[in-house]
């Protein structure tokens, strides 16, 4: 079966109260991004999916609202809109802690973000990013959903080749990058929206 970002075709969407944020010295929006489609045949692919017990449309803007995850998740120490764009993505500088029992290392990104709102009609929803700073650049990643019985599924899929280093670029990333920082960061931004959409549900 195939999965949503083999479908994508380029649609996005734009949430009426995004056009009203201003940014930058003329207060303007840039248009969407168009990141495409997940790129295949990578040599480092990391999954993380659950099922989040709240409706579709209550995690996915938890998930698209990135500007609030450090209040809302622990180990995110910041995240900072370079610029914003129509459909609520835009750049954005991203900040995260990898915890190693009492220790955490801090690691950086920055990346090009594009939201595609699924309204009816159109394919969606997702959310696509693709690393453009930091040592993870040329990183793709897409953050999927699906109504499911009893809730939500959620699956983050993250692509890349490493970093440009000859050689041991490809072997860093698929034994230390991936699997460790990765999977280890993104594991937790998924365990906490999914606690923070289901306490919003069991709140109603």
């Amino acid at each position: 079966m195939s999965r949503p970002h083999d479908r994508y075709q380029g649609q996005r969407g734009a949430r009426p109260e995004d056009a009203r944020r201003p940014v930058g010295a003329r207060g303007t929006l840039r248009p969407a991004l168009d990141l495409g489609a997940l790129p295949s045949g990578r040599a480092m692919v990391v999954v993380d999916e659950g099922m989040v017990r709240a409706p579709l449309r209550t995690i996915f803007e938890l998930a698209r609202d990135v500007e609030r995850w450090p209040e809302r998740l622990r180990h995110y120490r910041y995240v900072r809109f370079i610029e914003r764009a129509l459909d609520g993505g835009g750049i954005v500088e991203m900040s995260a802690r990898r915890p190693f029992g009492i220790l955490s290392w801090p690691a950086y990104w920055r990346s090009e973000m594009q939201v595609i709102d699924g309204a009816p009609g159109t394919f969606g929803p997702l959310i696509r990013y693709r690393h453009i700073g930091g040592i993870t650049t040329g990183m793709d990643v897409a953050w999927e959903f699906a109504e499911t019985r009893g809730g939500t599924h959620v699956r983050i899929v993250h692509v890349w080749d490493g970093p440009s280093v000859p050689v041991i670029g490809s072997v860093v990333a698929t034994t230390i990058i991936g699997p460790i920082f990765v999977h280890g960061i993104a594991s937790r931004t998924l365990a906490g929206l999914t606690a923070v959409a289901e306490r919003q549900e069991q709140s109603r």
